[in-house]
């Protein structure tokens, strides 16, 4: 009989492609065997039906019910819906990290709680992140970089070393950030947004958006 509950957070697109991973992950980080293990889709509102891919769909109060050792993650894009979530699921049950089996994670990171690391992601060597970061197909996070809480990459970008991202940023497909010097890491500003195939030459501040190649800021007229 099952006596842990994961429940993956987001039935849409990106969750249905995390999910055929997430009970080898459980398995692996919490040291169960898959008999264990019971996995779920969560919604915030009353599902309009019961199942997705195979997987339940339940609601959140449906999960905090559950008996048994609650986990979750959020397989949400939008760094500031996740941590609405997080919040409202509280110490009710405990954020989990998910990695795929094809992730590669080298030496001295630190890795906040909730990550979800997708197939044939990477982070490299001295890198620091925050809580509930994503890592979508075919990003990497290189040496010396320094990312906050909530922070999402789309898949493709690549992050080279020594890049300070503020919280909630979003980066998106196929972005490239350029590496920052010894002396001055080069930064993207909290809640910032990085449009898809933009090259990040310097710095990005807070909460605006810039595209292109290199990255500009948007103009909203256009």
């Amino acid at each position: 009989m099952s006596t842990i509950k994961f429940g993956l957070f987001g039935a849409g697109g990106f969750g249905r492609e995390v999910i055929p991973y997430v009970k080898a992950s459980v398995c692996k980080t919490l040291g169960a065997h898959e008999a264990e293990v019971e996995v779920f889709f969560v919604e915030t509102w009353m599902p309009d039906r019961q199942e997705v891919n195979g997987y339940p769909l339940i609601s959140i109060d449906e999960f905090l019910g559950l008996e048994g050792a609650r986990y979750f993650n959020v397989a949400i894009g939008d760094g500031r819906a996740r941590e609405q979530i997080d919040r409202q699921v509280g110490t009710r049950a405990e954020m989990l990290s998910l990695r795929a089996e094809q992730s590669i994670f080298m030496d001295r990171n630190v890795i906040g709680e909730g990550a979800i690391f997708c197939p044939n992601t990477m982070v490299t060597s001295n890198a620091t992140i925050g809580r509930s970061f994503h890592a979508n197909i075919y990003s990497y996070v290189a040496h010396d970089c320094v990312i906050g809480d909530y922070v999402t990459f789309a898949p493709g970008v690549r992050c080279n070393g020594r890049v300070e991202i503020g919280d909630h940023a979003y980066i998106g497909t196929n972005a490239i950030i350029k590496e920052g010097r010894p002396d001055k890491p080069l930064r993207i500003g909290a809640g910032a947004v990085i449009g898809m195939g933009a090259v990040v030459t310097k710095d990005v501040p807070d909460g605006v958006t810039v595209i292109g190649n290199p990255a500009r800021l948007m103009d909203r007229k256009s």
